[in-house]
């Protein structure tokens, strides 16, 4: 903790992204891949970058944002912060 006496300010998202739920990560040999919960996508690759920085984990989303940036966020946290369009 900081010993900074104000209170941080707030931020509201809105941006728009895409995201798939993971049902489950795995690696076969160096290749790592993400299984999309949602029916119809196929298991895709993932890099061992993102899987180091992000850590995701089985029920959290795989995120992109415009631009292409790829990013992982727990299901709480997504859920409770973003609506499908």
């Amino acid at each position: 903790m900081n010993e900074c006496s104000l209170e941080m300010p707030k931020y509201q998202c809105h941006k728009k992204v895409w995201a798939l739920k993971i049902q489950q990560v795995y690696s076969v040999g160096t290749q790592n891949f993400i299984v999309p919960a949602d029916y119809g996508y196929d298991d895709f690759p993932v890099s061992q970058e993102y899987i180091d920085k992000h850590k995701p984990q089985e029920g959290g989303y795989y995120v992109q944002y415009e631009g292409g940036y790829e990013s992982y966020s727990p299901a709480e946290a997504f859920e409770s912060g973003y609506t499908r369009i």
